[in-house]
């Protein structure tokens, strides 16, 4: 079976030859029509036929030799093309395919579909532009889009004998490259490492009507301030299939809660890092088989690494909610262990998927109270569900302890006494989430609620149990103004303790209201202006409502 032209001009030198050598007679002169060819119509459409005595004369003047190969090798040694004759353009073989080429158009290689060529060529140059119009005139005859007369199928039987060394050998050798060329590409890998990196410019401000003081929530006299935050992210890959990436970090983005009294208003990419640079993640993600993937984390390795967290739109610190609250639920995802980890990803099918996941805090300290399991850590599993292209569930279970100075039930989100119910006194929670989210075409409508059942796992107060729960609802709107920009609107209540034994609930409900808009400048840049409400800070309705008003300008490299 005869290979496409294009196939071997990308495989064989000896294709792109042809191309190149053969030139400019058929535009600049008129081949002369052959007159020793015998032009008696035949029934027979066979390209290969016997030789016939009258050819062997003709070819003698191309000195024929050996080319034969020793042994099986597809790619064997053959004769050097110094030792051939060329086939020049007043050679019978070369007019009579440059005919060929004129009629059957087998050889269009320009890009104004001319043919050039006025100049000698190997007898491997000139079998590599046979061998494309062999091609090329048997697609016409299996189309029979064109006739074909029977003055060409005998020539082109005289050239296919007089040159049937050269294209068995050409043949070979372009099986020989394909099969090579695929197992490169199926086997060959280097390691690399990409960097990529975001910088974040925020400007924010908080208001109220009331100075914070004994932790009472207000914002009269905190300060518009203006901060950082550059990530700059190392991804390796060994095999091509996996990835480590180590993160370096430098932030310092104002934490509100400290001037405002509630960890209600912080900012989803707040930190006061002191412009230190920082290693801030380190972990390696590997596939154990088709349907498994590993993910081992050295630092700063959390949930949202790799568990589906069902808010698209805004789960990201950098383009998404400028809320800490606003990017996923805090009863499930912000639990205790922070440091290291382990976690797998089973993907059976796309419509169900599970997740499985250990953390640990302090996992590098030998001391008691640390290490992988004696200090803060938890144990996660979810499953996700996808009945539709647009619509995913997701339900989450997480078992969560720390030690008395650790305690963080709800990761610093919501009231004092919802992530601390028992104060500094070793904790273990239940941890339940339900997450859903749904796609319209440019709108996205995301939701979900969480509970955390405490309990007090040391002192005077053992035992003793508490209830949280959060919930939330997000809706954005993409493709608005312009392609790229998305509008957003939050709105739900922040952790809150509703229930505990032996103890004081919060008196009163907070609800979370919160608006932004994100405008990109250009692919890798974008501005987001937003403002978050928080009514009755730490559930309590004593305190004044909180305002914060910030510009998140994000570059991304």
């Amino acid at each position: 079976m005869l290979k496409l032209f294009w196939s071997g001009l990308r495989s064989s030198p000896a294709a792109l030859g042809a191309l190149l050598l053969l030139s400019n007679s058929a535009l600049a002169q008129t081949t002369p029509e052959v007159s020793n060819i015998d032009t008696t119509e035949s029934s027979s459409t066979s390209l290969v036929a016997d030789p016939a005595s009258d050819i062997l004369q003709k070819i003698e003047q191309y000195n024929p030799i050996d080319l034969s190969q020793g042994g099986d090798e597809p790619l064997g040694q053959v004769n050097a093309v110094n030792q051939l004759r060329d086939v020049r353009p007043t050679d019978w073989a070369f007019q009579a395919l440059q005919n060929l080429a004129q009629r059957h158009q087998c050889l269009l290689a320009y890009p104004d579909n001319t043919y050039r060529g006025n100049r000698a060529m190997t007898r491997y140059e000139f079998a590599a532009g046979l061998d494309a119009c062999l091609e090329q005139i048997q697609r016409q005859l299996a189309t029979l889009d064109t006739g074909v007369s029977a003055r060409d199928m005998e020539t082109l039987r005289r050239l296919q004998e007089e040159f049937a060394g050269e294209l068995t050998i050409l043949r070979r050798q372009v099986d020989a490259l394909e099969v090579r060329t695929a197992e490169l590409e199926a086997n060959q890998f280097s390691t690399t490492t990409k960097l990529n990196g975001e910088v974040i410019f925020a400007l924010a401000d908080a208001f109220g009507d009331q100075e914070p003081a004994s932790n009472i929530a207000g914002g009269e006299n905190v300060q518009t301030s203006f901060g950082y935050r550059v990530r700059m992210n190392f991804d390796t890959s060994f095999t091509g299939k996996d990835r480590l990436r180590t993160r370096l970090q430098a932030v310092d983005v104002a934490r509100l809660d400290r001037p405002t009294g509630t960890s209600m208003s912080r900012l989803a990419f707040d930190g006061d890092g002191g412009s230190a640079i920082t290693l801030d993640r380190l972990d390696y993600r590997f596939p154990l088989s088709d349907t498994v993937r590993v993910n081992l984390g050295a630092a700063g390795f959390v949930a949202d690494r790799f568990v589906p967290l069902l808010n698209p739109l805004f789960d990201s610190s950098e383009n998404g909610a400028i809320s800490r609250f606003g990017r996923y639920n805090p009863a499930v995802y912000r639990t205790a262990g922070d440091t290291a980890g382990i976690g797998f990803e089973i993907t059976p099918s796309k419509q169900f998927r599970v997740d499985l996941g250990y953390f640990s805090s302090n996992s590098g300290s030998p001391i008691p109270k640390n290490g992988l399991f004696n200090g803060a850590h938890s144990a996660l599993g979810q499953i996700t569900v996808s009945p539709t292209e647009n619509i995913d569930l997701a339900f989450t279970y997480v078992n969560s302890y720390a030690p008395g100075d650790d305690v963080n039930v709800t990761g610093t989100t919501g009231s004092r006494n919802a992530f601390r119910p028992f104060g500094s006194v070793a904790t273990s929670g239940n941890h339940f989430g339900l997450q859903t989210s749904i796609n319209f075409n440019q709108v996205t409508l995301s939701a979900w609620g969480g509970y955390v059942s405490a309990e007090a796992k040391d002192g005077p107060n053992e035992g003793n149990k508490a209830d949280i729960w959060n919930w939330l609802v997000l809706l954005g709107v993409e493709d608005l103004g312009v392609e790229g920009d998305q509008l957003g609107f939050i709105f739900g209540m922040p952790p809150k303790l509703t229930d505990i034994d032996n103890g004081t609930s919060d008196p009163s409900t907070s609800l979370h209201f919160e608006t932004l808009y994100r405008y990109p400048l250009s692919n890798n840049i974008n501005i987001t202006p937003g403002f978050m409400v928080i009514t009755n800070p730490n559930h309590d309705d004593n305190n004044d409502t909180v305002w914060v008003g910030t510009v998140r300008t994000t570059f991304k490299f």
